[in-house]
């Protein structure tokens, strides 16, 4: 398998993870919920990558899948970034998208439930491939704010 910007990352600062791939159904844009099934892991375990406007400026937010992220936790100004712009910023595509190894680093926000587990999944950096480290890590490698930012569907 090549290896993504993303993988180039967590190898690079010598972090221990695990890679995981699936067959990802085309027709499927559920992205979450498909990783987790096909993966067979708690869903609040696999954090989604969302690209965000906050104030016009590009960030990325990481949320458990089942859950949504609450804009209003970010800032006032705060919408769902367009997915060509956010596809330009970060080199990823959308169901892709990974918290690392963007083209260019945009500041993260990690909700906090991530440091209730030993691991968790972020996309790998291309749809089917997820890679599964410690939200410690993974905070540490994208100088995320962790915080509240996660509320119910």
């Amino acid at each position: 398998m090549a290896a993504t910007p993303a993988i180039r990352v967590v190898e690079e600062a010598g972090v221990p993870f695990t890679l995981h791939e699936y067959e990802h159904d085309p027709t499927s844009s559920a992205y979450g919920e498909e990783a987790a099934a096909k993966l067979d892991v708690e869903p609040e375990r696999l954090f989604k990558t969302l690209v965000v406007s906050i104030d016009g400026e590009l960030a990325v937010a990481c949320v458990p899948v089942p859950q949504q992220l609450d804009l209003k936790a970010l800032g006032k100004r705060v919408s769902l970034a367009d997915k060509r712009h956010a596809q330009r910023a970060t080199g990823y595509v959308s169901g892709g998208t990974s918290p690392l190894g963007q083209r260019r680093r945009l500041p993260t926000h990690l909700d906090a439930s991530a440091l209730e587990h030993e691991t968790i999944l972020v996309n790998g950096g291309r749809r089917g491939l997820q890679i599964e480290l410690d939200p410690r890590d993974l905070a540490r490698l994208t100088a995320a704010t962790v915080h509240a930012i996660a509320s119910a569907r």
